[in-house]
C-alpha cells in the first residue's frame, strides 16, 4: 500500500485523526468528484447524455467483485435496514418459525426481525459472553422451527467478528437461510458470499465503504430471489417498467425487483468510486494494513492501564477495537482527545471505541495511544 497517496485521497487527514470509520466515515477526494461531476451534469444537461445507467451497472459490478457474486444478484438500496426488511418482509412465516440472532445486534438487525413477529415468527438471541459470540451457542440454538440465521459479519459494539464460513456450512446443512449485516466489515475483511453460503447480505455505503450517507447495496442469491416477495413495489421491479402506459406486474427475475423506483444518483456516482478505490487498494492489502494498526492499538493501551474488550485471536479480530477505562469517564476522554488532540474515536454501549481504515497511519495510533489518561 502507498500509505501516502492513499492519505491525499482523504482531505480529513489534515484536519482530523479520523478513527471512527465504524460509524460514518469521510468521503475520499474521488467520490467528492464524482458527485460534484453528478450535479454539474444535472445542472448543464440533465438527463440529456447522462449515462446513468452505466453508473448503476458499475456499482453492481464493482459490490459483486468485492464478494464473489454475480452483478444481476445485487441491489442497490438506501442503508442496511432496507436489505433486512427485504428478507424478513418478503419471507412466508408459519406461527413458530423462528429467527436465530443474537443479543447484541445494532438496531438495524433487530427491529425488522421484531416486525415480522406479529406474523408468527419467534426470535431467539443468542448471548454474548466476554465481547464474543460463541459458534456452538449458536448453533444449539438452531432447530427445526429456524427458518433464518441473522447476524453481523462483525459486532458493532465489541468488534467481534463471526466464522462466517462455518456458521454458513451449518445453515446450508440445517436447511437454515443465512442473511449477514455486513456493515461493520465489507470494505475492510474479505467476504465471499460462495464460500461463507451466505443467502443474503446487506451492507449500507457509508462506513467502511467509505460511500455517501443513503446508499448501500443488497446482495440475494438468484436461487432464492422467487422465495422473497418484494415488500415495496414500483415501476423498476417490474420487466416492462418502462412501458408506462401499460400495467404489467410481472417482476424483475433478479434483484432489480427489489428496486421501486428513482436511485439516489449522487449518492451512486460517489459509492462508485469509493468502490474503486478500495478495489485498487485490495481488500486483503486493506485488512492486513487495518488489524496491523488495530495490533498495535490494543498493546499500548494495554499497557496503559485500559482493559480491553475486543477479542483479537485469529479469525475474531476486526477494524473494531473496544476497550474501557477503569477510572476515567469514557465520554470526557473522547471530548478531549477531539477538543485537544483532533483525534476522532467514540464512546459506545460502555466502552471507548477505535475503528482506524485504509488512510490512517502507525503514527497516529501511536499518538491516541499516548495522549489517553494513564491508569
Amino acid at each position: 500500500m502507498d500509505l501516502q497517496a492513499i492519505r491525499e485521497e482523504f482531505a480529513i487527514t489534515g484536519n482530523y485523526s479520523f478513527m471512527n470509520h465504524a460509524s460514518v466515515a469521510p468521503l475520499p477526494r474521488r467520490s467528492v468528484e464524482a458527485i460534484q461531476c453528478y450535479l454539474k451534469q444535472q445542472h448543464e444537461k440533465s438527463y440529456v447524455e447522462a449515462g446513468y445507467r452505466k453508473k448503476l451497472e458499475q456499482v453492481r459490478t464493482l459490490t459483486a467483485r468485492l464478494i464473489n457474486a454475480a452483478p444481476d444478484e445485487i441491489a442497490l438500496v438506501k442503508n442496511t435496514t432496507e436489505g433486512i426488511s427485504f428478507v424478513a418482509n418478503g419471507l412466508k412465516w408459519n406461527p413458530g418459525d423462528n429467527i436465530v440472532t443474537t443479543s447484541v445486534e445494532f438496531p438495524s438487525n433487530m427491529y425488522p426481525w421484531m416486525n415480522v413477529q406479529s406474523r408468527g415468527a419467534q426470535i431467539r438471541t443468542v448471548l454474548e459472553e466476554s465481547g464474543r459470540i460463541p459458534l456452538e451457542n449458536l448453533i444449539e440454538a438452531i432447530d427445526s422451527h429456524t427458518r433464518v440465521v441473522a447476524i453481523s459479519a462483525v459486532q458493532y459494539a465489541s468488534g467481534f467478528r463471526s466464522d462466517l464460513k462455518e456458521l454458513g456450512h451449518w445453515c446450508q446443512k440445517r436447511g437454515v437461510l443465512f442473511c449477514v449485516d455486513a456493515i461493520q466489515a465489507l470494505g475492510v475483511l474479505p467476504i465471499d458470499v460462495q464460500d461463507m453460503k451466505i443467502d443474503f447480505l446487506a451492507c449500507g455505503g457509508h462506513k467502511w465503504l467509505c460511500g455517501p450517507e443513503g446508499t448501500g447495496i443488497f446482495y440475494c442469491n438468484r436461487e432464492l430471489t422467487g422465495h422473497l416477495r418484494p415488500s415495496t413495489v414500483g415501476w423498476r421491479s417490474m420487466k416492462r417498467g418502462e412501458d408506462f402506459g401499460k400495467y404489467d406486474m410481472t417482476f424483475h427475475d433478479d434483484a432489480r425487483r427489489f428496486e421501486a423506483s428513482s436511485y439516489n444518483m449522487p449518492g451512486i456516482y460517489g459509492l462508485a468510486a469509493s468502490l474503486e478505490l478500495l478495489q485498487e487498494v485490495g481488500i486483503e492489502n486493506i485488512s492486513t494494513h487495518v488489524l496491523g494498526l488495530t495490533d498495535r492499538l490494543i498493546e499500548g493501551v494495554r499497557e496503559k492501564g485500559y482493559r480491553v474488550i475486543s477479542p483479537r485471536e485469529p479469525g475474531a479480530a476486526s477494524g473494531i477495537v473496544a476497550f474501557t477505562s477503569p477510572t476515567h469517564n469514557h465520554h470526557v476522554i473522547q471530548q478531549h482527545l477531539e477538543k485537544e488532540h483532533r483525534i476522532i474515536i467514540v464512546a459506545r454501549e460502555g466502552r471507548l471505541r477505535v475503528s482506524p481504515h485504509l488512510h490512517n497511519s502507525p503514527d497516529e495510533i501511536d499518538r491516541l495511544i499516548d495522549v489517553l489518561p494513564k491508569h
